[in-house]
């Protein structure tokens, strides 16, 4: 049976988001996301300069994957509408990764004004992709503002602390009917695989590849347990359970 993630329509080959932040160079964050096969890559705006004539990150962002530009140094919702708009403008497209941080202390994202950029995001044509901590009630806003997939954080942003928000992700992916991608704070890619585990549709990564000793080798283990993890959750995986079962027969030993 064919497994497919779709987002607003389109077919994405791989459930392996990768970020494009804190790489030595652009030539090791190209040759990343070549290794992962990453559909789709994200970049902040303030790091896109078409005119500039020094490198352009856009000219390393392999042929074939759906940039999606994000909204990061947004502190409410006015800002991030303008980067978003500012990025299409650009040619950056439709796709929008809404992130709106007003914390500076633990990076957390603001909810309500993720909402409310969403919502008019969404009205004019984006495809909206938002950050936001994972709580049910927000989530069901979010849906109905016109997100095309939520983006509940994993543990605060570039801690590599892991799944922190288990409990909390799985009840969006059991009551939400969006795409559930786990974004921020996945350091290994176990941690990824415990995501999929959890019927995620998919995971996005930065931090954990780019800082690695080895990038491009991190980026093609994250997308290796982003498989694993995702087909241990086709398999149903069996209960756990108090005692002790044999797994072969005790009974007509040596007879």
């Amino acid at each position: 049976m064919e497994d497919t993630l779709v987002i607003a329509g389109r077919r994405i080959s791989s459930r392996f988001l990768l970020g494009t932040g804190k790489f030595a160079s652009y030539t090791l964050m190209k040759e990343a996301i070549e290794a992962c096969g990453a559909h789709i890559v994200t970049v902040a705006l303030r790091r896109v300069d078409k005119g500039s004539k020094d490198e352009n990150i856009l000219d390393f962002i392999p042929a074939g994957r759906i940039l999606m530009p994000n909204t990061s140094g947004a502190r409410n919702a006015d800002e991030a509408i303008r980067l978003a708009r500012l990025a299409r403008a650009a040619g950056c497209g439709e796709w929008v990764k809404v992130e709106i941080i007003s914390d500076n202390k633990f990076l957390l994202p603001d909810n309500a004004e993720t909402i409310k950029a969403t919502d008019v995001l969404a009205k004019e044509g984006f495809i909206v992709m938002p950050y936001f901590n994972p709580d049910l009630m927000d989530a069901r806003r979010l849906k109905d503002a016109g997100a095309a997939s939520i983006m509940p954080l994993g543990s605060p942003i570039g801690t590599n602390k892991g799944l922190r928000t288990r409990e909390l992700v799985s009840i969006l992916v059991e009551e939400i009917d969006l795409p559930v991608i786990v974004d921020a704070g996945l350091g290994l890619p176990s941690q990824a695989a415990e995501a999929m585990e959890l019927g995620c549709d998919a995971v996005l990564v930065n931090t954990a590849v780019a800082t690695a000793d080895d990038p491009v080798l991190m980026a093609r283990a994250f997308a290796m347990a982003v498989e694993g993890g995702r087909s241990a959750w086709r398999a149903r995986p069996a209960s756990a359970g108090r005692y002790a079962k044999a797994s072969s027969p005790l009974t007509g030993f040596l007879r």
